[in-house]
């Protein structure tokens, strides 16, 4: 997102810190994923960003929703969104959001163990279900592997058992890491689901549906590969591997992607100081309110107002919590003459930073606005920075 002057003069005007979404990134995202994958369809993960301005224009433009909890199924429902283009992505769900799925609407649902199966064989009778798949995700910023996924010969007995319990086994879905930098991923991915629809094609099971997960990188810090060039490599894997497959539906689950580049953090140092021979600046944001993921080391651009062409050292970001957790990167190359009160636009930052924002200590969420928001604030003069009231 660019980083323009209405967002300049918000930033020394309101009070920080402020997430600005300019849903028009959101739009160019879409159409670049829908020109990019032959037929695909589009379930936007709305755990990246459930702004409202953000589902509002991705249910206008057809997109579809994978969700993880009752709460999200909710919150696009009275949005009203059909639940006929709802998928329930998380491989962990209580069985009383299952029920309620169910209930209104919603058909697919995702599986990696057989007591999920079970839990939806008792609430979501003859619900479609798909297997995912674990990846190696080495190649991520956000490594998926461990917590979610099987292996392709456990994932094909668990949708054989989900066969046998009423359901009907429909699909096999994959993730190959957050901010994957590897465009081949994919490729291996598609192969290794290519064995899960074929050992169950001999047993008279024909699958479907084959969902490619996220993982399609934002620029940060390190050149990624483009949306086009990914999609290049779908197209020919599942032409190579599942051609054969009659009617195949091809899905993809955009989070980081679809959102990412559509937000800036707008921030102010609060103190600078020095321990030992390690310099420190803080800001009035953090880990606990919407830079959760750096604590894995995801890497940000950072920009200080007015300093951009000078003179950088190495040291310490933090935010303003009392926990020591709430260090943002050890270490970070910032402008040598960085001082109280200077504005830090934190780039990019449209994914996964307003959903992780806490209470913390007191402190509230950081604000999010949408450009239209901040243009009429601005217009307004509503609040002032309170350092310059």
């Amino acid at each position: 997102m660019e980083l323009t002057e209405l967002i300049r003069s918000a930033a020394k005007k309101l009070e920080t810190p402020f997430l600005v979404i300019d849903t028009n990134y959101v739009k160019e995202n879409y159409s670049k994923l829908r020109n990019s994958i032959k037929n695909v369809e589009i379930f936007y993960a709305v755990k990246a960003n459930s702004h409202i301005s953000i589902l509002e224009t991705l249910r206008d433009l057809g997109s579809s929703f994978d969700v993880a909890s009752k709460g999200e199924i909710i919150k696009l429902m009275d949005l009203g969104i059909s639940t006929k283009k709802i998928s329930f992505g998380n491989t962990i769900k209580k069985e009383v959001d299952i029920k309620f799925a169910w209930d209104n609407g919603v058909e697919y649902f995702a599986i990696d163990s057989e007591m999920e199966v079970e839990k939806i064989a008792r609430n979501a009778p003859g619900a479609k279900v798909y297997g995912r798949l674990s990846m190696s995700s080495n190649d991520s910023d956000w490594p998926l592997s461990g917590k979610f996924g099987t292996d392709a010969d456990h994932l094909i007995e668990i949708l054989k058992y989900a066969k046998r319990k009423g359901l009907k086994p429909y699909g096999v879905s994959f993730h190959v890491g957050s901010q994957s930098y590897n465009k081949y991923k994919w490729k291996e991915a598609i192969l290794n689901a290519s064995e899960v629809f074929e050992k169950l094609h001999k047993e008279k099971i024909d699958l479907k549906m084959l969902n490619l997960g996220g993982g399609i990188p934002v620029k940060h810090t390190k050149p990624v590969p483009e949306v086009e060039e990914i999609g290049e490599i779908i197209n020919e894997s599942i032409n190579e591997y599942l051609g054969w497959v009659k009617g195949l539906r091809v899905l993809s689950e955009p989070g980081r992607s679809m959102v990412g580049n559509a937000g800036i953090i707008a921030s102010r140092v609060l103190l600078r100081s020095r321990k030992g021979t390690q310099n420190w600046v803080f800001l009035d944001t953090g880990v606990f309110h919407g830079l959760m993921e750096t604590i894995e080391n995801f890497r940000y651009e950072i920009m200080v107002e007015g300093k951009e062409n000078a003179e950088t050292i190495n040291m310490t970001l933090a935010g303003p919590t009392c926990d020591s957790v709430d260090t943002i990167y050890d270490e970070v190359e910032l402008p040598i003459n960085i001082e109280y009160n200077d504005i830090v636009y934190i780039m990019n930052t449209g994914a996964y930073t307003s959903e992780y924002a806490t209470n913390f200590n007191g402190i509230e969420p950081i604000k999010v606005y949408t450009i239209t928001e901040l243009e009429k604030l601005i217009q307004d003069e509503y609040v002032l920075v309170e350092e310059k009231i």
